[in-house]
């Protein structure tokens, strides 16, 4: 049987406490299970990384939170172009 290291558990709570958090907010659900499927595809072995991660989770969990929060932005690498 598979167990799961205590990264991959506190990750999967914060995953439960986002779901928890964003059921009350319209349209705050499938953008959280979007964002957690996409850095689902990190290597289990880029530990900094997915630490680093995890603590912007749980930022932006406590701003989700909040109950004057409407809408989540998002920071990503703008394209490349060629």
């Amino acid at each position: 049987m598979f167990r799961h290291s205590k990264l991959q558990k506190q990750v999967l709570a914060l995953y439960r406490q986002f779901l928890r958090a964003g059921r009350d907010k319209p349209g705050f659900v499938p953008r959280i299970r979007d964002e957690f499927r996409e850095n689902s595809r990190i290597k289990k072995t880029d530990v900094m990384h997915i630490e680093y991660l995890y603590r912007r989770g749980q930022r932006q969990l406590e701003q989700l939170r909040n109950v004057n929060t409407k809408q989540l932005g998002s920071f990503s690498k703008p394209k490349e172009r060629g």
